[in-house]
């Protein structure tokens, strides 16, 4: 087997030992995916697509046929299982080109493959099955490897595949995926076969890369051999013709400069991209794409757009480039965000065909501001990360392409036939509908436990990114960990936050800004409770309640209407207040006034943002105990003192004292928290909404 250390710029991946364990052909291709899915040097997520063709037995006859497992449409081969592929009978697949009419005809085609299932669980066949199809190889990738796509973007792309790999690789020029370039690919071998040559693979005009091997192995190490050596050519010409990107024209803030920058930017940015829809922020300043920022050669190539069509769906078909000494000039943002959206729909109204779908939202997904970074904005943080991560791979084409040759991209109608094609249409209408939250990001105070932990994780579940944060780091680690296993690296994001420090406020709300674009619900969850007599509270007591509950409910809300106001498009913010502000109780003078004054502070705040489209609410809980912080301190021998009763009685006393006998969970308090933001309520401001079982003497009318 070929050793590890052979490869400079892939990954050798391959376990022999795992390997030999594994029986079936299926899984052994399902193995080799999963491996070149691994490396995003190879293909990006999403993109490419393997196959196998095996000997099967036809289930109503018993005879053995050929059948191909392949990738099914939307999956990613990173992470692919048996369960995301489909499995056809060649010969029908095959038997498909006596009914084919020709280009006009190529989206019927996609209809005819369900025709050829053989696995009934199979997920709906790829547009690539008949390149994969056409082509006699028993085991097949498919793959959008930057180092490959850099040639076959290139104006002299095709002589240097030619001359690099000696006639072994063919090319196919550019032609969008379907039926007839599979037809194209056969063509092509059959072609090299007449002049006595073997191919290893063949290049895609703009697209990819083609490969295979009789095995398994023999597939994934033609794949790396072939990358690797795309890798290697344009290696030995970075430089030899010029510098990168014709050299650096600007040169990067300084790292604490950048930061409060993007901090500062990100949701001024958000709300314009959030014209017809809330969007999702991602920021990078990834080396790589910085070089390409700050070059001389930006101002030209970042119009021409991206070549591989993977690409452009993702990041649409050019970015939006901002002068960084006017980005603090709304009427120059004004200016080019509309120039960005009318060229957008000229684009549209040029190469729109009599069936295209209706133009889509028009605004930029990816944004470059030299000396800073890029920011990129989509419907969820997965989507917007994954724009970031597909714009790097077509600035690494490009490098490419400019250090052999000269960068080519695709004609505007060769890529609105992709971004518009009908079969991708039909893909984003069977996408599951957004939940209710989806687009929105919560900052809720002290939700590493207890109330705020229910709360985040509520919204979580709901479709919102949220900023945990706590004055416990500790605690906080707790719950990064706990999020991050159960939603994912893409949901949440974490900050160390003082309702006290103004400073240390901010510094989460900049954390949020960088991590998601901004914030547009907040709720006042941090709480304190200290319940003494008259005689027994002290002035520090009464500071630290006021501090935390009254100074930091103001603090906190400041800063966030200060963001929201940047987004210009609203928001809804939550006070966790109490119903000890509304009753009168023994040895709370002043956990209850601080709560009554939260609460009118609440309905100020209401009565002061509503021109700008932000809700105040109030959800009023009693006898929160489960996962509190406050019931490990001294507050619950308090309240069982006062209520002559033991710390063990408390949660029965408290729910035998309400109309409906219920304990109050901090779930409880989660779902009023989401009634107020996801959607029903969103012209309600200024109420409040008791979840205490029923406490009669707290009823508000």
């Amino acid at each position: 087997m070929t050793a590890t250390q052979t490869f400079q710029h892939v990954s050798y991946l391959w376990d022999e030992t795992k390997a030999a364990q594994i029986t079936n052909e299926v899984d052994l291709f399902i193995y080799r995916s999963n491996l070149l899915g691994a490396d995003l040097r190879l293909t990006n997520y999403g993109g490419g697509n393997t196959s196998v063709k095996i000997t099967d037995k036809d289930p109503l006859t018993g005879k053995d046929v050929e059948v191909m497992w392949i990738k099914g449409s939307g999956g990613d081969i990173g992470t692919l299982t048996k369960s995301g592929c489909a499995a056809l009978y060649m010969e029908r697949l095959l038997n498909l080109e006596n009914v084919y009419r020709g280009l006009e005809f190529e989206d019927e085609m996609v209809e005819l493959f369900n025709h050829c299932i053989f696995d009934l669980a199979s997920k709906a066949p790829s547009i690539d099955t008949p390149l994969h199809a056409f082509l006699p190889f028993k085991h097949i990738d498919h793959l959008h490897p930057d180092a490959a796509i850099a040639i076959a973007a290139a104006k002299d792309g095709q002589r240097i595949t030619e001359e690099l790999f000696n006639g072994e690789i063919g090319w196919v020029g550019w032609q969008r995926p379907g039926f007839d370039l599979g037809l194209k690919l056969r063509e092509c071998l059959e072609e090299a076969a007449a002049k006595g040559i073997t191919l290893k693979g063949i290049m895609l005009g703009s697209h990819g890369l083609f490969t295979w091997g009789d095995t398994s192995y023999e597939s994934y190490i033609n794949t790396l051999e072939v990358i690797e050596k795309c890798a290697l050519y344009l290696e030995e010409n970075y430089g030899n013709k010029r510098a990168i990107f014709g050299g650096p024209k600007v040169e990067s803030l300084p790292a604490d400069v950048q930061q409060k920058k993007v901090a500062q930017l990100a949701p001024v940015l958000r709300g314009y991209c959030s014209s017809q829809r809330q969007m999702i922020g991602h920021f990078t300043d990834d080396t790589r794409l910085m070089e390409f920022i700050n070059s001389n050669d930006l101002d030209k190539l970042a119009p021409m757009g991206t070549s591989c069509p993977d690409h452009f769906l993702r990041t649409k078909i050019a970015p939006l480039v901002l002068d960084p000494t006017k980005i603090e000039d709304s009427a120059y943002l004004d200016v080019v965000f509309e120039a960005y959206r009318q060229g957008y729909r000229a684009y549209y109204e040029a190469c729109k065909h009599p069936n295209s779908p209706a133009m889509r939202d028009p605004n930029p997904v990816v944004i470059l501001v030299p000396t800073i970074g890029m920011f990129t904005f989509a419907k969820d943080k997965t989507m917007a990360r994954l724009a970031s991560e597909y714009y790097i791979n077509a600035v690494n084409v490009m490098k490419g392409a400019e250090a052999v040759s000269e960068y080519t991209s695709l004609p505007h109608q060769e890529a609105f036939n992709i971004e518009y094609w009908l079969l991708e249409e039909a893909k984003l209408q069977r996408l599951p509908k957004p939940k209710a939250l989806s687009g929105r990001v919560a900052l809720i105070t002290g939700s590493a436990g207890g109330i705020g932990k229910a709360i985040a994780k509520k919204f979580a579940e709901e479709g919102a990114c949220v900023l945990l944060n706590d004055n416990d780091a500790e605690r906080l680690e707790g719950a990064k960990a706990e999020f991050l296993k159960k939603f994912g690296r893409d949901t949440s994001a974490a900050a160390v936050l003082d309702v006290t420090s103004a400073e240390s406020i901010q510094n989460a709300f900049d954390a949020a800004a960088r991590a998601f674009g901004g914030v547009d619900i907040i709720v006042n969850c941090a709480g304190i409770s200290i319940s003494k007599t008259i005689a027994d509270h002290t002035e520090k007591d009464w500071d630290l309640l006021y501090d935390i509950l009254v100074k930091g409910q103001f603090l906190v809300t400041q800063a966030g209407v200060n963001t929201m106001k940047k987004q210009g498009f609203g928001g809804d913010i939550i006070n966790i207040v109490s119903k000890n502000a509304l009753v009168s109780g023994p040895n709370n003078a002043g956990y209850g006034s601080a709560k009554a004054a939260q609460l009118h502070l609440s309905r100020l705040n209401a009565a002061e943002l509503g021109p700008d489209k932000i809700r105040v609410n109030t959800v009023n809980p009693d006898a929160v105990i489960a996962d509190s912080k406050i019931w490990q301190s001294g507050w619950a021998e308090g309240r069982a003192k006062a209520y002559g009763v033991t710390v063990e009685e408390l949660p029965n006393y408290y729910a035998k004292r309400t109309l409906l006998n219920e304990i109050i969970l901090p779930e409880d308090i989660a779902n009023a928290c989401f009634a107020f933001t996801g959607g029903l309520l969103s012209k309600s401001t200024g109420n409040v909404l008791n979840v205490d079982g029923g406490v009669a003497m707290a009823f508000v009318r």
